[in-house]
C-alpha cells in the first residue's frame, strides 16, 4: 500500500512539470516575489534601497581592507577566532555545526546555528532575532560577544591600529578616520557585499528558460504550489522576518532557548547554497534538507509533504547552489611591540 501511495506521489510530482509552460512557470514564480541576483555593485546599492536597507558607500579598496578583516585572527580576544572561523566561506558561508563555538571553546549560549555569509547582505534584515538592519551594524556584534570574538570595540581598534600596514591602509580608505571600530566593521562589510553567488535559477529568472531540468521545473512548481514562497521569497529566497510555528510545533524546538524577536519572529533563512549549508533551522537540529523540507511543512504551511514531493523540491534547490566568488588567502602585516597580546 505504502508503495502505491509513493509511486502515485512520484507521478503526480513528475506530470506537474506538464502543467505550465516555461513561460507561465516563470511568470508565476516572479509573481511570488522571486528576484534574480544583482549583477554588480551599482545593482547592490539599488536593491538594497529597494527592500528598505541602507547600503554603505562601497568601494574596491575598502572591500580589499575587509577580506583581511574578514581573515583576521588578531580581531579576537584569543587570536585564533576570525569571522571566517564561524561563516567558512570554503563551507558555504557557514561551519557546519549545529551550533556556533566562541571564545575558550564556548559554545552559543542559545543554541544558535551560524546562517551563510554568502549574498547576506541582501537580507532585509541580520541575525536571527532580526536585530541588525545592515552587515555593518551586524559585523560588530560577533566582534564583541564574549560567546564568540569576545573582543571589546576599543581593543579591536587598539589591535589593528598597532599595526602601521594597517594604519596606512585605513587611511587610504577612510581619510583622518582612520582606525575606528565602525570603519572596521563597514570595511568587512564592504567585502561581504562581494560574496554573491550566482546561479542556474538566476539565469531561469532572466529568462533563459532552458537554465534548469525538467525535474528542477517541476520541483519549483510544487515549491510554489505549496507556498513555500510565502515566506522564502525576494532575492535570497529568505532573509526576512517571518512568524515561525504558524501551522504546528517544531519538534526541536526544546534545543536552545532562542523564541525569536519580542513578537515570536524570525529571520527565514535563505535558501541560496541550501545544500552546502547544514545543519537546518536556527538551532542546527535537521541535518537532512529532504527532512527540512518535510518539517516545514507541517510547522509553517500546516500539510503534509510526502518524500516524492519534498524529493522534488530539494531537486528544484540544487539549482540554487551558485559560483562562488574566488577568494585569495590574505597575509597579515606582523604584529609589533605595540600589539595587545593574544588572552586565552
Amino acid at each position: 500500500m505504502k508503495g502505491s501511495v509513493l509511486f502515485l506521489s512520484s507521478v503526480l510530482v513528475a506530470s506537474s512539470m506538464f502543467a505550465i509552460s516555461d513561460a507561465d512557470l516563470l511568470k508565476e514564480a516572479k509573481n511570488a516575489g522571486l528576484v534574480a541576483l544583482p549583477s554588480d555593485q551599482k545593482q547592490v546599492d539599488a536593491m538594497l534601497k529597494e527592500i528598505g536597507v541602507t547600503p554603505n558607500k562601497f568601494s574596491e579598496a575598502k572591500a580589499e581592507l575587509g577580506k583581511k578583516l574578514y581573515f583576521e585572527p588578531r580581531l579576537s580576544k584569543s587570536g585564533i577566532i576570525s569571522c571566517n572561523t564561524c561563516h567558512n566561506l570554503g563551507l558555504g558561508g557557514t561551519d557546519g555545526i549545529a551550533a556556533a563555538v566562541g571564545h575558550k571553546w564556548t559554545a552559543n549560549p542559545h543554541h544558535l546555528n551560524s546562517p551563510t555569509v554568502y549574498n547576506s547582505v541582501l537580507n532585509t534584515t541580520q541575525f536571527w532575532d532580526g536585530r541588525a538592519m545592515t552587515l555593518v551594524d551586524q559585523a560588530k556584534g560577533p566582534i564583541e560577544a564574549e560567546p564568540e570574538m569576545a573582543t571589546p570595540a576599543a581593543l579591536a581598534v587598539e589591535r589593528i591600529a598597532s599595526l602601521p600596514e594597517y594604519v596606512a591602509e585605513f587611511k587610504k580608505v577612510y581619510g583622518n578616520e582612520g582606525v575606528t571600530f565602525d570603519n572596521i566593521a563597514d570595511s568587512i562589510a564592504s567585502f561581504e557585499r562581494t560574496l554573491l553567488t550566482p546561479s542556474r535559477f538566476d539565469k531561469f529568472i532572466k529568462g533563459d528558460k532552458k537554465a534548469l531540468t525538467k525535474d528542477e521545473k517541476a520541483g519549483l512548481k510544487l515549491f510554489l504550489d505549496k507556498g513555500c514562497a510565502s515566506c522564502h521569497t525576494g532575492v535570497n529566497l529568505g532573509g526576512s522576518m517571518q512568524a515561525f510555528e504558524v501551522a504546528g510545533k517544531y519538534q526541536f524546538a526544546n534545543i536552545g532557548d532562542f523564541k525569536g524577536d519580542a513578537n515570536g519572529m524570525v529571520k527565514t533563512p535563505t535558501l541560496r547554497n541550501i545544500t552546502e549549508t547544514a545543519p537546518y533551522f536556527h538551532n542546527g537540529a535537521i541535518w537532512s534538507l529532504e527532512e527540512a523540507v518535510k518539517t516545514m511543512g507541517s510547522v509553517q504551511l500546516g500539510i503534509e509533504i510526502s518524500d516524492a514531493e519534498a524529493k522534488s523540491i530539494v531537486t528544484f534547490l540544487n539549482s540554487l547552489t551558485g559560483e562562488m566568488p574566488k577568494v585569495t588567502y590574505p597575509m597579515f602585516p606582523r604584529s609589533t611591540d605595540k600589539t595587545p597580546k593574544p588572552e586565552l
